[in-house]
């Protein structure tokens, strides 16, 4: 692109509206706003139309970008949705909590010049229309093929394997081990950040599609996938990551030691944050640790501020540099009150006479060489240790598949992580007649990565239905 061209282009992302942090960290409302239908065409406006859009490249669900864009810019905010969901049938959702910044927008043509379109954005937008004229078209099924698919777990990846599957005119069940559909959308992520009744909605949709959604279902208890296979020609596994780990380090068996799995379900799937007019207690802590860097530390660091704690922080080994959370969910942790204890680590939960803790003994690190993950390698500094005063820690330093569905599945091989071997392409496992995608995959990732497998593995059950 010319420097004349680039110059007459308006490089300025539109802001979106947002609670003020003095408000916000008091309650458990929506802090993004989102665009008016105003500042929707706005920034729409903004789009090249590129005749070759590099943005649909970065999209795992291989969104028409350009294509509902237009839509939005000439006001047709019905076409716009219709051209979304050809691909993505869950929209809020994905426009709230994708990191459009290392994806689609960061293969915006004009990234480079850091005026990227605010994709995500005006995808929220779409959606958050769409539930407010009250009425949502439900696309043409096929004819029924005859043919039953069952879909295990209603995160992303199983959701989108269902949305797909059923407008192929196949049977679809969905069987989720909670009591509320939704998987990770509805346990892992807070109100604050991605609204309930959002997720609910968008459930709701798949199943007004047809989909059929049983709850309080544990398959590998309730029933196996062999006893399901007696049933249905075609399973996908979408039970995503929800075994969390710990750092193994002394007192972490204390009272007030969590894992970030068990306080983020309590709070969100339970809504201990409504406590008493919910039935789930969560104890209020005065001074919490949240150890870890990602989104899931972000999300648990935010909600004990919301639930009145005094002092929150965040206790990270590496930098500021290296934060593997989105960063516009790092600096909302700052700019509501989150203190950072960066290029330190945890070693020793330090109890009272009760068995709650009291207290966190860290010691300082510094950056070395690179590893694997390509961030700089934290060090321990020698005779560096301190403690700090605490009375809760929240332990967010990542997770892994739940063993129930593959120990009770013989022949569906396991990676030494846990994770289920399949074909990357298609979702096949090692088991004939059994797909999987998403974090049981691929381990702990994102809402679109575990979209797109759900998208590949359709295609190849319907490419298997139909021989």
């Amino acid at each position: 692109m010319s420097e004349e061209k680039t110059s007459k282009i308006n490089l300025n992302r539109n802001d979106m509206p947002k609670q003020t942090p003095e408000m916000r960290r008091h309650n458990f409302k929506e802090v993004a706003l989102g665009y008016t239908e105003e500042l929707a065409v706005k920034e729409g406006s903004r789009c090249l139309q590129c005749k070759k859009p590099r943005c649909v490249s970065g999209c795992p669900v291989e969104i028409d970008i350009p294509g509902f864009i237009s839509f939005v810019v000439k006001g047709d905010f019905a076409g716009g949705i219709k051209r979304l969901k050809e691909k993505n049938c869950l929209p809020a959702v994905c426009g709230r909590v994708c990191p459009q910044e290392s994806q689609c927008e960061s293969k915006c043509i004009l990234q480079s010049k850091g005026g990227e379109i605010a994709i995500g954005r005006i995808e929220r937008f779409l959606a958050d229309w769409e539930a407010s004229q009250g009425h949502i078209d439900i696309p043409p099924k096929v004819k029924p093929t005859g043919k039953k698919v069952a879909v295990v777990g209603s995160g992303p990846a199983g959701i989108t394997v269902a949305g797909d599957l059923i407008l192929l005119g196949h049977e679809v069940t969905i069987f989720e081990a909670l009591h509320k559909a939704g998987g990770v959308l509805t346990y892992g992520i807070p109100e604050f950040r991605l609204p309930k009744a959002i997720v609910a909605r968008e459930v709701e949709y798949v199943k007004k599609l047809g989909v059929k959604v049983i709850t309080d279902y544990v398959v590998g208890k309730t029933r196996s996938i062999d006893e399901l296979l007696q049933e249905y020609d075609a399973i996908f596994i979408g039970t995503g990551a929800g075994l969390p780990w710990f750092m193994n380090i002394p007192g972490e068996n204390l009272n007030g030691v969590y894992s970030a799995n068990e306080y983020l379900t309590r709070m969100n799937l339970m809504q201990g944050y409504r406590f008493p007019m919910s039935s789930t207690p969560v104890k209020k802590h005065s001074r919490v640790a949240v150890v870890g860097g990602g989104n899931v530390a972000m999300d648990s660091a935010r909600t004990a501020l919301r639930r009145g704690t005094e002092e929150v922080r965040i206790i990270y080994r590496r930098s500021h540099a290296e934060l593997p959370a989105r960063l516009e969910e790092s600096e909302n942790a700052e700019e509501e009150g989150v203190i950072f204890n960066m290029l330190t680590l945890p070693v020793r939960y330090i109890g009272d006479e009760n068995g709650w803790l009291k207290e966190v003994e860290c010691i300082k690190m510094e950056l070395g060489e690179p590893d694997a993950s390509g961030r700089r390698r934290p060090i321990e500094v020698p005779n560096s240790n301190f403690r700090i005063p605490m009375d809760a820690a929240i332990c967010a330093v990542g997770n892994s598949p739940n063993p129930l569905v593959p120990s009770t599945t013989p022949g569906l091989e396991t990676t030494r992580h846990g994770t289920l071997v399949a074909d990357p392409e298609t979702g096949k496992t090692t088991r004939d007649l059994v797909w999987a995608g998403g974090d049981i995959v691929t381990g702990a990732a994102t809402v679109i990565l575990a979209m797109g497998a759900g998208r590949k593995a359709a295609r190849s059950i319907q490419e298997f239905l139909l021989k």
